[in-house]
């Protein structure tokens, strides 16, 4: 046997047979937005950072990538992490239920994105949400966590500790993608945030190098709406202003 050939069945063995269960909707994506879906269908890449402002697709293009790997091999599933913090007086302890519960309303964008990506007339969201290849947790019980054949998805990264981020990136294993998205403008732990920080500290070539890569989206970006360019634009200079 040669060596290429021994190579690509070992990348089969790894990653598994090519499997299309279900279908996504067509989109015109971007050129920035192909950017970043390329960069995530890469083999070779491990973690994204995506920075950006809101409605600049930032979880919508993690959570699409997520699911384009997904219908290639059947074997990945997709893990949606957030933190339980909504706003500085108010956390999951709070609410009524126990922690699926208390939980369900922090993986709203999640079900949301799922529903604009996914057609309506199938049953592919419900059975990925039932057979556990599409599952939600909170970043408190990442602890002794290890990953293998998982695509995860950490969303509102800015409402994350340093500590918290690292415990986060270090539980990937064998065959993981990892996507951390975070708006650095809306961050609501008091100057807490180790979201800049953790950007900063892989967005250097060795990392690039090593599949980790920094992906930035700014306000020219947004696809939400044109009053929320504007919104995002004032609030900026605002900020700029007090500098």
């Amino acid at each position: 046997m040669s060596r290429n050939k021994k190579n690509n069945n070992q990348k089969n063995v790894m990653i598994g047979n090519k499997l299309d269960e279900f279908h996504l909707k067509s989109f015109r994506l971007t050129e920035k937005q192909k950017k970043l879906l390329e960069l995530s269908m890469d083999p070779e890449t491990k973690i994204i950072f995506i920075s950006g402002p809101a409605g600049s697709s930032k979880t919508y293009m993690a959570i699409y990538s997520a699911l384009r790997i997904m219908q290639e091999f059947r074997e990945m599933d997709l893990l949606y992490i957030r933190t339980i913090i909504e706003s500085a007086e108010r956390g999951l302890g709070a609410l009524p239920g126990d922690l699926q519960e208390k939980f369900n309303p922090y993986i709203m964008p999640l079900l949301e994105k799922l529903d604009e990506i996914i057609p309506s007339d199938t049953t592919a969201k419900n059975e990925l949400l039932q057979d556990k290849r599409i599952d939600a947790m909170p970043i408190n019980f990442l602890r002794g966590a290890s990953w293998r054949n998982k695509i995860v998805i950490m969303d509102e990264a800015q409402n994350a500790t340093l500590k918290e981020l690292t415990t986060l990136v270090t539980r990937i294993g064998e065959n993981t993608k990892l996507f951390i998205c975070g708006d650095l403008m809306q961050s609501d732990i008091n100057g807490r945030s180790g979201f800049n920080e953790i950007i900063k500290v892989f967005s250097d070539q060795e990392s690039s190098d090593n599949g980790i890569h920094a992906f930035k989206f700014n306000a020219s970006d947004i696809k939400r709406s044109a009053i929320l360019k504007f919104i995002i634009k004032k609030i900026s200079e605002y900020g700029k202003s007090k500098n």
